[in-house]
């Protein structure tokens, strides 16, 4: 048995399963006791071995990895806090908010930096679907969460303490990670594909406030913006893939226009990068 496969025993009676948001993929997820239950998924190992390298480097603001219960489900220990649901609150569109998303982020790309890229880390759909154009971010550094939505992210007293579902985690590099980063926290997107709560954000200052928030380096920030435009052109083609191998939510989301919305911020960034380039940098 390795540390990926242990399994979890219950401390006692198990307390009833209450339902929890699983945002756009995850389904079947609940909150027993203490504890998070999550349906296995093609990502499981990794954020298993993730999840544990996080605890041996005394990382605090992720969920730990606690086994696999007897219905075969990822055991996590649950993150006590407010997560947002949808439509976002308020509080989302908070600039204090969004500066300490991006303090954790930092603070979490920098407890993962050690780990570099194991084989393990690899997705297993690393190849390019046809037509899709080349990544121009370089070459990976560390385990990305890459997808930090206001769901994903846990609040307590105003201040984000840790990051969640780790489920699309990857090669990345820290320009990556912010451009993510910038397209929930920093409204990069056009206007009207926004959550009500952010529609008059300045994706500009945002950006600005952010980029300082993370301390991303010159050399990184002056390539965010080619980044975030690169990788939404990217993610139309491997999101289109998806929905058509796996499926699920991925398919859900493809069949609601999530494609329509990758292209209409393709149009923006590009409309807008020299505004934005210039904030940044």
């Amino acid at each position: 048995m390795t540390a990926d496969t242990r399994p979890y025993v219950e401390p006692g009676q198990p307390e009833p399963a209450v339902p929890l948001l699983g945002g756009d993929l995850t389904e079947g997820l609940v909150r027993v006791g203490d504890t998070v239950r999550r349906p296995a998924s093609v990502s499981s190992r990794r954020v298993r071995r993730l999840l544990d390298f996080l605890q041996s480097a005394g990382f605090q603001g992720a969920p730990r990895f606690l086994g696999i219960d007897e219905s075969g489900r990822d055991t996590l220990g649950f993150v006590p806090g407010d997560t947002a649901g949808r439509p976002w609150p308020r509080w989302v569109a908070d600039e204090s908010s969004a500066i300490s998303v991006a303090r954790l982020v930092r603070s979490y790309d920098d407890a993962v930096q050690p780990l570099g890229v194991p084989s393990w880390a690899r997705a297993g759909d690393d190849d390019d679907p046809q037509g899709c154009p080349s990544s121009i971010a370089g070459q990976a550094t560390f385990l990305a969460h890459m997808d930090i939505t206001p769901e994903n992210v846990v609040f307590q007293g105003g201040t984000a303490v840790a990051l969640i579902d780790f489920d699309l985690v990857r090669p990345a590099t820290r320009a990556e990670e912010v451009a993510n980063l910038l397209l929930w926290w920093g409204a990069w997107m056009p206007a009207t594909d926004r959550d009500p709560v952010i529609r008059e954000v300045d994706a500009a200052s945002r950006a600005a406030v952010l980029m300082d928030a993370y301390g991303l380096g010159p050399v990184d920030r002056a390539k965010v913006v080619d980044v975030a435009l690169n990788a939404a052109e990217r993610s139309w083609h491997l999101m289109r893939r998806r929905a058509l191998t796996q499926g699920g939510g991925w398919k859900r989301m493809w069949d609601e226009g999530v494609g329509d919305k990758i292209l209409r911020r393709q149009a923006w960034l590009a409309e807008n990068a020299a505004v934005l380039h210039a904030a940044i940098t």
